[in-house]
């Protein structure tokens, strides 16, 4: 079923491909000129566009090249009443006509033609987006290095949930790998052949989030130059991954609760839904039910969310896969920089083992990474990052002076109130966890342990 504009100063015309394209299933509209057909084109989306050549003032062409400008995914069906060759030609250069068709008494059964090769193409191109997505996902359960019984389990679960189109919430601490296992989930469903679209809600504030969700209209906001479909509409057909979902605002929380309650999506300046059929799965380094209870998470929207939860263990609590992790990494980076790594210095490996990894495996990634690069001879030898800033050091560090244990007497520096005192500590940790993360804000963020949007808000607080 498509969305599909029909445009022809002829009524007959109209009325004939109406009747037709409506029993075929399709969503139809008319119009009975090119003006209409771009006022049409400027307030909603359609799949297919089909256009007469030959109209008085506003003729197809424009119509095709006002489509090509702000609604460049729709295809276009030109047809005419007579030959029009030097017409064709035009409309191939005004941006690509999908289809050129004369008017005849087959007309009907060659537009059902043309919008069969139109839909198979977008269907096609969808896959392939998919295909080149996922190139690396291929062999998603490959990828989840580890054989400790908490990982075991978890492929399992993975293998199970696959096949439903359950909603899914994936709970872990940062760097442990939530993508990659939303990821195996859609590799491994029937969904696989289909779109996997990741989107991070922590790194979109509320209305930028919005459009890129739900898609917009050519002047629904500033910046808005040509209709955009939403990532939902993307991935239809497939699956959405709505990563650090915990960020999103209580607003866009009721937003994405009637999509998944309507399974209907409303671009931004649009007047009219579009039906999707997506599977969604979210994922939070927070305990969302405490959330609920501090008024910071829809409970309706939780519960939606939580219909298969899925537990990523810390590293820390699976220390046997490190081993596994380190080799992984290891044939993966030595390879990319063309070196001959054989193997782990021993005492490295033993240290790598014993070390918490507060970062879990992303850390653990970025310090093999690192070691490789470094590297001079054929046994890899590993330098453990240094280890997390103490609260206490940095209140000190701020304060001048320290922090007693819980339960004993806090006496703040003489002259100083709680506010500035704590905000003091707050400036020197995020300094500090900047410093240590070569000022990249997001890694900065997570070594912290708070969402990106916090961060930004705490660097523009004290002018950072």
């Amino acid at each position: 079923m498509a969305n599909i504009l029909v445009c022809d100063d002829e009524r007959s015309i109209c009325e004939m491909l109406d009747i037709s394209l409506r029993r075929d299933g399709h969503r139809v509209e008319t119009v009975q000129s090119g003006q209409a057909a771009k006022s049409k084109i400027d307030a909603a989306l359609y799949d297919v566009i089909i256009t007469d050549i030959k109209m008085p003032k506003i003729d197809g062409i424009e119509v095709l090249r006002h489509a090509h400008q702000v609604s460049p995914d729709s295809a276009v069906i030109l047809i005419t009443a007579v030959e029009d060759y030097e017409a064709a030609v035009e409309a191939v250069k005004a941006g690509g006509a999908t289809d050129y068709i004369r008017k005849s008494p087959g007309l009907v059964d060659e537009i059902r033609l043309a919008i069969k090769r139109a839909l198979e193409k977008l269907v096609l191109s969808r896959q392939n987006f998919a295909l080149r997505r996922d190139a690396a996902a291929r062999n998603s359960l490959d990828n989840i290095i580890g054989s400790s019984p908490a990982m075991e389990k978890l492929k399992q679960t993975v293998r199970t949930v696959a096949s439903t189109a359950s909603t899914v919430l994936i709970h872990g601490e940062s760097g442990t790998g939530k993508e990659l296992v939303a990821r195996a989930v859609h590799v491994c469903s029937p969904r696989a052949t289909e779109a996997f679209v990741s989107v991070n809600c922590g790194a979109f504030p509320e209305t930028l989030l919005e459009s890129e969700l739900f898609g917009y209209l050519k002047g629904a906001f500033t910046g808005a130059n040509q209709n955009k479909r939403g990532l939902f509409e993307v991935a239809d057909g497939g699956t959405i991954f709505l990563d650090e979902i915990s960020e999103m605002t209580l607003a866009m929380q009721v937003k994405l609760l009637r999509v998944l309650q309507e399974r209907t999506v409303r671009p931004v300046g649009s007047t009219s839904e579009i039906s999707i059929d997506v599977r969604v799965i979210a994922a939070t380094n927070r305990e969302l039910d405490k959330a609920v209870a501090e008024n910071l998470f829809r409970e309706d929207l939780y519960y939606r969310l939580n219909v298969i939860p899925i537990l990523v263990q810390p590293l820390r609590e699976r220390p046997e896969d490190i081993p596994l992790l380190v080799n992984h990494f290891l044939k993966k980076y030595a390879a990319a920089a063309g070196r001959s790594i054989l193997r782990v210095h021993a005492p490295s490996l033993a240290a790598l083992c014993d070390y918490e990894w507060p970062g879990n495996v992303r850390q653990l990634e970025n310090t093999v990474e690192r070691a490789v690069a470094l590297e001079t001879t054929d046994e890899l030898h590993v330098e453990l990052p240094a280890e997390k800033p103490k609260a206490r050091a940095a209140a000190a560090s701020a304060g001048g002076g320290t922090l007693p244990e819980i339960g004993g007497e806090i006496t703040l520096p003489a002259g100083m109130g709680m506010e500035n005192y704590v905000a003091g500590i707050e400036r020197t940790l995020l300094q500090s966890a900047l410093q240590h993360c070569g000022g990249v804000q997001t890694k900065a963020a997570d070594h912290l342990g708070i969402s990106y949007r916090s961060f930004r808000h705490l660097m523009k607080k004290y002018g950072l």
